[in-house]
């Protein structure tokens, strides 16, 4: 319950505005519960021996002190066993009844029928202490305040017959009574305080450990490998970048540590390590990480050391891993991007010139009949053609950076298109044998230009007659949709490209051909992306002459909208001509 007013509450000092409160579920103020009651208990156990002792004794005149100290056991006992945690507030509540009020009548009742053999005053202490730790200030300051005004009282009744013998008494329950106000006030400073800094504890306890996790979070992705390595060359921590780049089977076991001596190809990054711990320095070097059947990986190191986290603790040197091959890609894709820009202005240049070579050649073939002649003019038209094909696909990079609306509006028939697509391809290219078309029954109507749809797929095609095998069914495309998007899958039974490879599929002049500009897939992609589509390159397992076979796949993803339009009852003209 938060305090309402500018005092003291147990986990907050003493101010001008009330400090907040924890959850008496806490595991702080749960223990020190635990420790006031647990005193509690001991003590009545206490006063309930020293009652028997006394009655064995034949010291104690009243089996009224033993029925009290009795009854305060069992309700100290009931207080440990059944009352949960809770604070006591800020009044005289049914809190401080059933504990502090059941103590301060327990130890009134046994100062007043002792007569003068025993003086219990020094038992207040606790039911103060109570107050100021598991209460407010005001709480404590009341109950310490109660208790002197019942000592003033009782020896005022005491000595009542003789007023003449009560100074000594008096001041004697004065002096107590001041002692019980700083033993509240200082209790409660002191609890306060404790308090305060619990609550400074947990706090930067759990900044710490959000900042280790977002840490954690932030070398997990990032694209350079990161290992914490010690004294022994033990890899404390490594990403999953530096775990790919290290290459080794030991070191992908995420859940466990390993030792970069057991690794001949670690040896360097060992070496590096021990050079920078030994030198106190960071160190830098480009080395080469090699495994058995494997290529050579080469990787750039920078070492940084880390300071002991605390007494007697390993020095630990981080390394950071950087490979070469993906600098030198970016590097180069950077590259051939400002190349594509001048590459565009030239071949709006070559285009015209080529266009004449070409007709000039063409018609010089019509007038020779010489066949060494009619191979020259052969071999001159065929690689006009190829400079015609690569001067227009510089071209079409910068035509799908552009937007017609024109273009954007116009709904095709998904379904029909594609399979329509396909179709023409594999007659015009003569792989009827090595196709299969699976398209959707559906008549399904989606935003996106049919002739971009041709180029895309037309591409993707020929890429895939480029790596597929000879055999039916190793080239299949297939058609499907669901209620938010419609697939294009082109298949062929293709061997699995390199990584290296994969990374820069989609990126402008990057080809793993000579011959090839390296333009096509990027245009698919630019393409797509322009219609609010997506193309991406996976492995998938198909069926290919009644036995499951892996290939690689290119989807197209085109999420549907509110102007998309299906039609179950309308059949496909084109589906009576599908195989």
């Amino acid at each position: 319950m938060p305090n309402p007013l500018p005092e003291h509450s147990w986990f907050g000092p003493v101010a001008l505005e009330p400090a907040p409160e924890p959850p008496e579920g806490t595991q702080e103020f749960s223990r020190l519960w635990q420790a006031f009651m647990t005193a509690r208990l001991t003590l009545g156990l206490v006063l309930v021996v020293l009652q028997a002792g006394l009655y064995v004794a034949g010291s104690a005149q009243s089996r009224s002190l033993m029925a009290i100290c009795v009854a305060y056991f069992l309700g100290t006992l009931a207080t440990r066993m059944f009352v949960r945690p809770r604070h006591l507030g800020q009044a005289f509540n049914r809190a401080w009844g059933v504990l502090i009020g059941l103590d301060i009548a327990v130890f009134s009742g046994l100062q007043w029928l002792q007569g003068n053999n025993l003086n219990y005053t020094p038992l207040f202490a606790l039911p103060v202490l109570l107050s100021s730790v598991l209460g407010s200030l005001r709480l404590a300051l009341g109950t310490a305040a109660g208790i002197s005004m019942l000592l003033l009282g009782g020896t005022y009744w005491m000595h009542s017959d003789a007023p003449g013998e009560a100074t000594p008494a008096f001041v004697q329950a004065a002096l107590a009574g001041a002692g019980y106000f700083l033993i509240a006030l200082l209790a409660n400073q002191l609890a306060s305080r404790l308090a305060s800094e619990g609550q400074r504890a947990r706090l930067s306890q759990l900044a710490a450990t959000v900042q280790r996790q977002v840490n954690e979070l932030v070398i997990e992705s990032l694209p350079d490998g990161v290992l914490i390595v010690d004294a022994q060359g033990i890899v404390r921590a490594a990403n999953p970048a530096a775990r790919l780049l290290l290459g080794s089977a030991q070191s992908q076991l995420r859940t466990t540590m390993f030792d970069l001596k057991s690794d001949p190809a670690w040896q360097a990054l060992l070496h590096l390590t021990r050079l920078s711990m030994g030198s106190g320095r960071a160190q830098q070097a480009e080395i080469t990480i090699h495994h058995a059947g494997s290529g050579p990986r080469r990787v750039l190191v920078r070492t940084s050391l880390a300071a002991p986290q605390g007494i007697a603790q390993d020095s630990l040197c981080v390394l950071f891993l950087q490979d070469q091959r993906e600098l030198e890609a970016r590097l180069r894709t950077e590259k051939l991007a400002s190349m594509g820009r001048l590459s565009t202005a030239v071949a709006h240049e070559i285009r015209n010139p080529l266009a004449a070579i070409a007709q000039a050649n063409a018609l010089l073939d019509e007038d020779i009949t010489d066949a060494r002649h009619k191979k020259l003019t052969g071999m001159v038209s065929q690689n006009a053609k190829r400079l015609e094909k690569i001067v227009d696909d510089i071209l079409n990079v910068s035509r799908v950076r552009g937007n017609d609306p024109a273009l954007l509006a116009q709904h095709i028939h998904w379904h029909e298109q594609v399979h329509r697509i396909a179709s023409d391809w594999a007659q015009q290219t003569g792989h009827l044998a090595q196709l299969e078309i699976k398209a959707s029954p559906e008549a399904l109507s989606v935003r996106f230009d049919a002739d971009h749809l041709r180029q895309v797929l037309v591409n993707l095609l020929d890429n895939a007659q480029r790596y597929a095998s000879k055999r039916a069914a190793s080239i299949q495309v297939e058609s499907d949709c669901n209620a938010k998007v419609a697939h294009v899958t082109v298949w062929s039974d293709g061997a699995p490209m390199d990584a290296s490879v994969q990374r820069h599929l989609f990126e402008p002049f990057f080809s793993s051909e000579s011959r090839s500009s390296g333009l096509g897939l990027y245009i698919c992609r630019e393409l797509c992306e322009r219609h609010g589509a997506a193309l991406s390159y996976h492995r998938s397992t198909q069926d290919m002459a009644g036995r499951p076979t892996e290939g690689n796949a290119f989807s197209i993803t085109l999420p549907l909208t509110e102007n998309t339009g299906t039609d179950d009852n309308t059949e496909a003209p084109w589906q009576t001509s599908l195989y």
